[in-house]
């Protein structure tokens, strides 16, 4: 479900790759019991036979996707007996197996149950079951036709065309939407992995957040933050929770900020193959917040003509303020939410307006092209 991770045995690593992953996960030690496993009444426990069957046995030409967990299969089920069926029948699946050599083991696995089996939301890819039969582990997962958000912004081929500037704002409005609910007091769970391979598209461009192997309960007893060891991705992962392992809900909201910037530019959030100046994301772009004009140099190319340049300049300060230095001065996720609903009627009220002067021309009564007030006195 995530793009290739590769595993840092350092922090202090010298080599820079937003795919990497902070530190080693658990190494898996088998066999399990289903007793870890909370009960959920949404969840289905498959046998790996069925499994095999329906991705037609593993076969590398039903390979989705790899991640640190293993590779992803497409495959098919009965949606009533939940047996195998024939390939275009039936409901279609993606299947998570783990490699048991892999460094992403049984506490990730388990984890990705005991949050997906009780987390609902829109916003949230929904998890259908999971196999442990010996020591194979698997997962089944609704079928996310679109692949990733990763995929649209840098892979280059037909099958992945460059996400519209609209497009670019639901998806951005969806996976905050997921992040909320998350944050909310109905779930309080801290995500911590928070990047572009982990939102995953449906059909209809719907955003849901994905892989929540490194998922943290937040913290409780009023305390301000939870301690643990650092893990998620490099070049996401807020600089305060690296330093010192203290995580926050605002530790996600820093994650955000830099897909943000990845929606906004184009660019990778670490990108070894641009000159020096240009590798690091966060630090390329900070010079040109000084002015409107230098803000919209940095908008990728492929959307030129489609945003107003009002909505791209609030996006470009909205992704900074959650990159705040001080994790206090982030914003919530909901304002987040807020910030990203107010901008897409900013859009929206933009696009009328430069159709105003063709519908008058047709002799359409005029629209009332104006400008939309924002709830909170104009400020993203």
């Amino acid at each position: 479900m995530s793009s290739c991770f590769c595993v840092w045995s350092k922090i202090e690593s010298s080599e820079l790759d937003c795919n990497k992953v902070l530190p080693a996960a658990t190494v898996l030690h088998s066999p399990r019991s289903q007793a870890e496993i909370l009960k959920s009444p949404n969840l289905k426990s498959f046998s790996f036979n069925v499994l095999r069957t329906s991705t037609r046995n593993f076969r590398p030409d039903s390979v989705l996707g790899e991640g640190g967990f293993g590779l992803v299969f497409k495959g098919w089920i009965d949606e009533h007996s939940l047996s195998a069926a024939k390939p275009g029948t039936g409901t279609v699946i993606a299947v998570k197996r783990l490699n048991q050599e892999g460094l992403q083991g049984h506490q990730e696995w388990l984890a990705e149950i005991n949050y997906l089996g009780q987390l609902h939301h829109p916003n949230l890819v929904q998890l259908i079951g999971y196999c442990l039969e010996d020591d194979q582990r698997l997962l089944v997962y609704e079928f996310m036709s679109r692949g990733s958000l990763e995929n649209h912004l840098f892979r280059r081929s037909s099958y992945f065309q460059p996400l519209s500037w609209n497009l670019r704002l639901k998806v951005a409005l969806g996976a905050a939407k997921g992040l909320a609910y998350l944050h909310s007091p109905d779930a309080k769970v801290i995500y911590r992995d928070f990047k572009c391979s982990n939102i995953l598209i449906d059909s209809n461009y719907n955003a849901k957040l994905s892989d929540f192997g490194l998922a943290k309960d937040g913290p409780i007893d009023g305390r301000s933050h939870v301690s643990t060891r650092v893990m998620g991705t490099y070049g996401y992962a807020a600089p305060e929770y690296m330093a010192t392992g203290h995580l926050t809900e605002r530790s996600d909201i820093y994650s955000f900020g830099v897909v943000l910037l990845e929606i906004l530019t184009g660019r990778r959030c670490i990108d070894k193959n641009r000159p020096p100046n240009e590798q690091i994301l966060v630090d390329f772009v900070k010079p040109y917040l000084i002015s409107k004009r230098r803000i919209l140099q940095i908008i990728d190319q492929r959307i030129d003509g489609q945003y107003s340049s009002d909505v791209a300049m609030r996006a470009a300060i909205l992704a900074m303020k959650c990159l705040a230095r001080e994790p206090k001065y982030r914003p919530s996720a909901g304002e987040l939410v807020k910030a990203l609903e107010h901008l897409q009627e900013l859009q929206k009220a933009s696009e009328n307006c430069r159709k105003e002067p063709v519908r008058k021309q047709i002799g359409i009564k005029n629209s009332g092209c104006r400008r939309p007030v924002a709830s909170n006195g104009g400020r993203v």
